[in-house]
């Protein structure tokens, strides 16, 4: 998936399913990173706009959003993004630890990269993406 043209990655299995624009109702009171609520299929899910939880300016356009549905603590979870590529396979003897000048919020939600040619692949732990009290302690 790319968030503001940078290449980022999750597990393949914790994916549920791609979503395309959804119409999103606005939670009282939720975190910034938090867009609201969604129904899919009868469950309701909560959005997180990727691009706020990684410190990132707000999208531009909102007619080209995607979304990538996660189960995390058996709650479906609507990951927004920018778009969402193909499935990689990558080797696991490419993967590196998270370099000391990623950004610190970056670092914080990622288990480490993979340089793929010319691009960076950020792969995201989404337990702590997800995880919104370890901010509100700080």
């Amino acid at each position: 998936m790319t968030i503001a043209d940078q290449l980022f990655g999750i597990p393949v299995l914790q994916v549920q399913d791609v979503l395309g624009q959804q119409r999103i109702t606005r939670i009282p009171l939720a975190p910034p990173e938090v867009a609201g609520s969604l129904n899919l299929r009868g469950r309701i899910v909560t959005a997180v706009d990727v691009r706020l939880r990684l410190g990132l300016p707000p999208r531009q356009r909102e007619d080209r959003d995607m979304s990538i549905a996660v189960d995390h603590g058996g709650e479906l979870y609507s990951l927004m993004v920018d778009s969402v590529g193909e499935v990689l396979s990558v080797a696991t003897k490419d993967f590196e630890r998270n370099p000391a000048t990623l950004h610190p919020v970056w670092r914080e939600v990622s288990t480490g990269i993979y340089r793929l040619n010319n691009q960076l692949l950020v792969i995201l732990d989404v337990a702590r993406l997800l995880d919104f009290t370890a901010r509100e302690a700080a």
